[in-house]
Parts: C-alpha cells; structure tokens; sequence
C-alpha cells in the first residue's frame, strides 16, 4: 500500500546526504550502462555473423579441388585434381535422399561482356536452377534459369544487379541480347544478392551451355550441395558433417588421392562453421554479461555500504520506532524500500542513457561483424528485473541489522 509518509521519510534521507545519494547513483547507473552497452555490441556481433551467413545458404557444403602434395599408389604428387560432371552426378545419386539443392559450377573469371557500346568485365558462372536458392539470389525482373534452358543448352543469361546497372543504365534488360566473348545470350532474369554487388557482378548461365560455348567440355570448376536441415540444430550438423566426409572419401577415392592429402580436395562446411562461430558469439555474449553484472555487484556493494551507514545514523530512531510497537518487518521494509528506489531510479537512469547512445551511434557503425547493435525489449526488462533483485540484495543485510536491533540500546545510542 502507497504510504506517502513513508516516501516523505525516504526523500528526506537522501537530501540530507546528495553527496553520497549522487556517488551512490553513479556507481549503479555507471553498472547498468557498461552492461547495456556490452549487451548491444554483442548483439551487434550477432547480427553480422549472422549478416555473413546470409550471403549463402547456411547449410551449404562447398567441394574445390587443387594440386596433390603426395605420392599415392604410384602416383607421383603434384596432378591437379579436375572435376567433371560424372563427379557431381555420381555424388547426387549416392546423397539424393539427404540433399535439398545443388549445382556444379563452370567459371571464368572476368569475362568480357558486351551490350551496344557499353562493356565490362565479370564472372561468368555456369550453374543449375538451384544455385538460386545456394546463394539466396532474389529475381527482381524476368526469371531464374529453369531445366528446360539447361537441357536445351538455351543462350540465355541471368545478370547481377550491378551488371545490369553498368551495361543498360536503367534501360530494362529483358530480352536484350549481351555478347560474351563474341558468342550472343539473351537477358532473361536480373537478380539481387545479400552478398552485395561482389556477388550481383555476376552473369549466369546455363552450366550446358557455358561448357560447349567456351569449351568447357565435361569439367566443373568445383560443385555446392545443400544437406536438409531439422528441427535439431545438432543434429543436421552430424548429418552435414557425415555427407561432407562422405564426399571427400569419394572424390579423393575416384581420383586416387592419398587419404591425407588435404590439398587436394577441400570441403567447406558450412553449417558446421556456422556452429563455430555462433558458439563463439555465445561464449562473447556470457563474457559480457559477466563483466556487466560485475560492474553492477560493484555498485550493489556501494549501495549497501551506504545503507549501513544510515541505519547506523538512524538508530535511534529505530529504536523510538520498536519502543512505539514497530514490528521487525516494518523496518525492514522501510530500508529496503529505500534501497530498491536508489538503485531503480539510478539503474533506470543508466538503462536509458546506454538505450540512447546505442540508438544514437548504432546506425553509424560501419562494420561486416558489427551490425546494429541494440538491446531487444526482453534483454532490457532482464535488467530492470537485475536492478530490483540488487535493490533488494543491496539493503537486505542493513535492513535485517535494523530489525535486530534493541529499542533500549538504540535509546542509549550517541
């Protein structure tokens, strides 16, 4: 029940001290603000991790071959691995049923591109349908490339973004013809991609086409494969990490390649990467909490010393209040009610100054690992629920001293 004498009682405390009351307030609110602005820039690394896996699926597993460093079953180190077609089928056949999207990759790098009298230079990539959903591209005109383009070995190119902006300069690319190295493609899709205009510098094609247009025959440049996930984190990681293992035994055992030649055939994982990091992220987020909380016990002690202080100075006053049929329970109550409002008002006041610094420098931080950093509606009420819970720790011990003490020895008390 709201007992304004009882506030009066509290304000008048604190005023006869501001000194103290202020330092007192400054140790809890400088607490709250160290711990929300590390809770924000944790946040803030989340996001850009998180940002990073964005640019492609996050379950993707990536095969690239290079040059053999050892000597196996007769054969000397130092072939270059090639990937061809068969490679790529031979692994969707054996993995079908744990698969959801693939695509191998035929590439050149920094291809002359063509349109009238504007050109450039660009990747040129020949893939599968799939490679839509491997690299979280969105179609903002025209469409994907489908199977009939790559069954009919069509001359048809899906263009990044920003080689639609440099090449047609707002003119609409849609069945106009790009010349690549001579050979002529018509413009059916334009894409966007989270990995910004690196990855939008991209024109694709279908891989058909791209291996007979540029000679590529029946090899692949390196293939990316996306395992199903499940509702268990861990467990689609053990099922990522078996298929990974699974492809690099074939491959190196199709290309007779020694077991431990970890040169020439990688596999990345990502999923399993993403498993790394964001533990890593976690054990980030629990080091700040910890030193957040750290600096907040810092001003909890501070304001329990200070507690301390006053029952001693009001101990008689106590003691007039028992001798009149104070019970122990209304003196505790008092105390802690002082304690809880010093450390509210003060950690509240910390709370919105990190709130609004956050809000204030966040959007101006320019980072791949650091993106918005901000304290979520959930985080923030974790802390109001912190300061009362240090409230009441702060004047528990001074408030039970309070209550045990004697009227006649308080009487007596100078």
């Amino acid at each position: 029940m709201f007992n304004i004498e009882r506030w009066q009682e509290i304000f008048e405390s604190l005023n006869k001290n501001k000194l103290r009351t202020f330092l007192t307030g400054l140790s809890v609110a400088s607490g709250i603000f160290i711990l929300v602005i590390l809770l924000g820039f944790s946040s803030g690394i989340q996001n850009g991790v998180t940002s990073q896996f964005e640019r492609d699926a996050a379950n993707s597993i990536s095969v690239w071959t290079g040059v053999t460093t050892k000597e196996y079953k007769g054969l000397n180190p130092g072939r270059r691995i090639q990937l061809k077609n068969q490679d790529f089928n031979d692994i969707v056949d054996k993995y079908d049923d744990q698969l959801e999207y693939k695509s191998p990759f035929y590439t050149i790098w920094g291809g002359l591109v063509n349109y009238k009298n504007e050109s450039g230079n660009y990747r040129i990539q020949g893939v599968l349908p799939d490679n839509q959903f491997i690299e979280n591209a969105d179609v903002s005109q025209g469409r994907f490339l489908n199977y009939s383009d790559v069954e009919g070995a069509k001359k048809v190119a899906v263009i990044g973004n920003k080689v639609s902006q440099d090449l047609f300069k707002g003119e609409d690319p849609i069945n106009k013809d790009i010349s690549i190295y001579g050979v002529s493609f018509k413009v059916i899709g334009v894409f966007y991609d989270p990995g910004g205009e690196r990855d939008e510098s991209k024109v694709m094609m279908p891989i058909t086409t791209a291996q007979r247009a540029f000679n590529g025959g029946n090899n692949i440049r390196n293939m990316t494969y996306t395992v199903k996930m499940s509702d268990n984190f861990d467990a689609a990681v053990k099922r990522s990490e078996e298929v990974s293992m699974g492809i690099e035994q074939d491959i190196k055992q199709t290309h007779i390649i020694a077991p431990d030649d970890i040169s020439a055939v990688s596999v990345n994982n990502t999923l399993e990467e993403a498993r790394k990091i964001y533990s890593l992220v976690d054990t980030i987020k629990a080091v700040f909490w910890f030193v957040g909380i750290g600096t907040i016990i810092a001003g909890v002690v501070g304001v329990g010393n200070i507690m301390l202080i006053i029952v001693k100075e009001r101990t008689k006053e106590i003691g007039i209040r028992k001798a009149l049929g104070a019970v122990p329970m209304s003196i505790v109550v008092m105390i802690l009610q002082e304690s809880i409002f010093v450390t509210m008002f003060s950690g509240l006041f910390g709370l919105i100054a990190g709130l609004g610094l956050l809000e204030l420098v966040g959007p101006l931080i320019e980072s791949d690992f650091i993106k918005y950093p901000q304290v979520d509606f959930n985080t923030a009420l974790t802390t109001v629920f912190v300061l009362v819970f240090a409230g009441a720790i702060a004047g528990f011990i001074p408030a039970y001293h309070a209550a045990k003490i004697k009227p006649i020895v308080a009487l007596r008390d100078e």
